[in-house]
């Protein structure tokens, strides 16, 4: 029999055309791809497959970078805080800041593009008391109020692209040179990069797919002094800004952005600040220049007979799949890592593209790929992780990066990604564009809405961060569950309410954050909106601190919907006698333990009617409450585990008044799951783990049979609604 092929991507290199050959057929590959720092010599581009060849729009042409050097990319950054101790304040711009990476833009006048803050007053300093050292990079202040902090936001050229700089330093690549971005917002640059691409197309017959890594403007990295990552926001549009952008911004919008529209004190606007009218007309100003600058080269590759890709990541700004330039784009494919279910979501899921691809871990990478280390745990895990996504909305393709060498050295893992290339193909052929089972519909509320679409609580993609891990959980428990999920902002209720066919709202993050809302909450026509619907039978799911801005005895804005409220301090002189569980809950009804991952302390129930369902530590974690026709539910956290996806589908159905839908197409054992697709009559039984499972399963009539599924198995079954 044949071996099936197709939907793979298999990463190359020079002088490796055998292995290559190899790892195609044993991995089903029908497209062959470069990665940063390799290329595809002729025998290898001649194999029967498509060819993608990584193409840097903006990085990668330093003969042109190194001539205008005044179209480099630009930084808004902020100086270390200083505090005066006397009237004269010396500050060093470049103090914890990697020198070859950044460098102060002399070229335009500090004192209309600079600003000094009085942090302690939060007063900008009169360009009169202060002047610019460009010898030493220093600011020198002749009139500050002693003890008082101080800081500069000063305007940089950014001289060695981040990823490149990190790719540089992770692989030791020496003396290889450092590559400059530069901005096509400049007249040079703009003209070039037409005119490069155009060439380029001709002197590369051979490529069927141009993979743009990615477009115009890196997301922010910063590295300090010891080449170390100093600041990354996988979201940051700050090396976007230019002085031409800040004059194409005035002339667009109406206003002048100031400095700290960017540096933010500090914070650079970080996804977790609820963000400012300022910078959402900044984003919304970004977006739309790229979207109007990316079509143009997208035609000229479609002109050229060949197809068009983005690889979500690098210099992805100002692209955003789920806003609303993407479409006029016209990009014929997306491309991004794939580090967990919610990622691979956030891929699969984008619209107005023809396909969608993901790239899997581990990267072929030295830091993986050592003597005595075995990537096929970082591999299992990864493919387990994305399978339950995959199962509700796959991506059409998947593949792999870095060097095929390395990957090449450890026959083990190359047996494993064997096995995972053809179960993809296998579910992928079942049910692309199949509609699963779901049983509700869940909408997460937060300042971004539709934006942040399976892009939460994320600071640099899919890395673990303590503060986040139990609320990415939401995210990870949702992205493979029977439920449909959207995103909703807190305007988009404020303007048109909660959609109709929204069956439970999810709010979660910490107090302050754009995730819980921070101000929105004193807003009384989002309050009133929400309790009102709730109120009429909604159900609600607060996670954290929901709803949280201390206002008018408040410190949950719907403590009222919730039943808890946290204690900080101001109403210890109440005291508070409601701190008994109840004895059993539908929500708990599965599980035998709690973990609320980093949790939150001091929340109190607020009456006898609340529902404990965990109390511990003199603090409530886990409880329900009726509101009029409605339910709510508080969760102190849910990092992503078995159990904790088993609890919050239990209080969601418990929350929508669900309960007895809750069995349909369901799988006792929380390690196993059920995807059933009724158009097609077909299910899935899956064992999410590596060890053997029995599970009873139930059909869509809650009837009910005891499985036994290998390690990591997935059955399929047919059914049909005849009994």
């Amino acid at each position: 029999m044949k071996k099936p092929r197709g939907r793979v991507t298999l990463p190359s290199e020079q002088n490796f055309l055998n292995e290559t050959k190899e790892l195609m057929e044993r991995w089903g590959a029908d497209a062959i791809r470069d990665s940063d720092g390799t290329k595809l010599d002729d025998e290898i581009k001649k194999l029967e497959a498509k060819i993608y060849t990584t193409y840097f729009v903006a990085r990668g042409h330093n003969d042109f970078a190194a001539e205008h050097m005044d179209e480099c990319q630009q930084l808004y950054l902020m100086s270390e805080f200083n505090t005066a101790t006397a009237e004269m304040l010396e500050i060093d711009l470049m103090k914890g800041y990697f020198t070859e990476q950044v460098r102060p833009d002399y070229l335009h006048d500090p004192k209309k593009y600079w600003e000094v803050v009085d942090r302690t007053s939060g007063e900008v300093v009169n360009t009169a008391d202060w002047e610019v050292d460009k010898e030493t990079n220093r600011v020198v202040i002749a009139k500050a109020v002693p003890w008082h902090e101080y800081t500069v936001s000063f305007l940089v050229y950014m001289i060695w692209d981040p990823t490149q700089m990190y790719n540089h330093i992770t692989n030791n690549w020496g003396d290889k040179p450092h590559e400059i971005p530069f901005d096509v917002r400049q007249p040079h640059a703009n003209q070039y990069m037409s005119s490069y691409l155009k060439q380029w197309l001709k002197d590369n017959p051979d490529t069927d797919v141009v993979r743009f890594t990615t477009l115009f403007y890196h997301f922010t990295l910063v590295f300090n002094n010891l080449g170390k990552e100093k600041f990354v926001d996988w979201f940051g549009y700050g090396a976007s800004v230019s002085v031409a952008a800040l004059d194409a911004f005035e002339n667009e919008k109406g206003y002048r952005l100031r400095p700290e529209d960017f540096v933010d004190q500090g914070y650079y606007n970080s996804s977790f600040r609820v963000p400012t009218p300022a910078y959402l007309d900044y984003i919304d100003f970004v977006q739309h220049f790229v979207a109007e600058e990316a079509k143009k080269l997208v035609d000229l590759v479609h002109e050229s007979g060949k197809e068009a890709m983005m690889f979500l990541g690098d210099n992805w700004i100002g692209t955003e799949p789920y806003g609303k330039y993407f479409a006029s784009i016209g990009l014929d494919a997306v491309v991004g890592s794939v580090g967990s279910g919610a990622t691979l979501r956030m891929i699969a899921d984008i619209p107005d593209v023809r396909y969608t691809e993901g790239r899997f871990l581990p990267y072929f990478f030295p830091d993986t790929f050592y003597e005595g280390n075995n990537p096929v745990i970082e591999a299992n895990q990864n493919w387990l992780t994305a399978r339950r996504a995959i199962l509700r909305n796959p991506v059409d393709r998947i593949g792999y990066g870095g060097y095929l060498s390395l990957a090449y050295k450890f026959p083990e893992f190359v047996s494993y990604i064997e096995k995972v290339t053809d179960e993809f193909r296998d579910i992928y052929d079942k049910i692309k564009g199949v509609k699963p089972y779901c049983g509700l519909k869940v909408a997460i509320l937060n300042a971004w809405g539709k934006l942040r679409t399976w892009q939460t609580h994320m600071v640099a993609h899919a890395l673990w961060y303590k503060q986040i891990y139990s609320y990415l959980g939401v995210l990870e428990a949702l992205s493979g569950a029977p439920v449909d999920v959207c995103f909703l902002s807190f305007d988009d209720v404020m303007n048109d309410g909660v959609p109709e066919d929204v069956d439970v709202i999810i709010n979660a993050g910490d107090a302050g954050t754009a995730f819980s809302g921070g101000e929105y909450w004193a807003n009384e026509t989002l309050v009133a909106t929400i309790r009102a619907w709730i109120h009429n039978g909604g159900g609600f799911i607060g996670v954290g601190e929901p709803s949280a801005y201390q206002y008018q005895g408040h410190y949950f804005q719907l403590a009222n919907v919730l039943g808890v409220d946290k204690e900080l301090g101001f109403s210890l002189s109440t005291d508070k006698y409601f701190v008994t569980p109840v004895n059993e809950h539908f929500i708990a009804a599965d599980l035998t333990r709690f973990d609320f991952g980093e949790s939150m302390k001091n929340i109190y129930a607020l009456s006898e009617e609340t529902e404990i369902i965990e109390y511990s530590d003199g603090e409530v974690h886990l409880s329900s409450h009726s509101f009029g026709a409605g339910r709510a539910v508080y969760i102190a956290g849910l990092p992503y585990s078995e159990e904790n996806t088993r609890l919050l589908m239990r209080a969601l159905y418990y929350a929508a008044h669900k309960e007895s839908e809750f069995h349909q197409w369901h799988a006792s054992n929380m390690y196993c799951e059920v995807h059933a697709y009724p158009t097609i009559k077909k299910m899935a039984i899956v064992n999410n783990s590596m060890a053997e499972q029995t599970t009873l399963v139930y059909d869509g009539d809650g009837y009910s049979r005891k499985v036994t599924l290998e390690p990591s198995e997935i059955r399929w079954e047919d059914f049909s609604d005849e009994r």
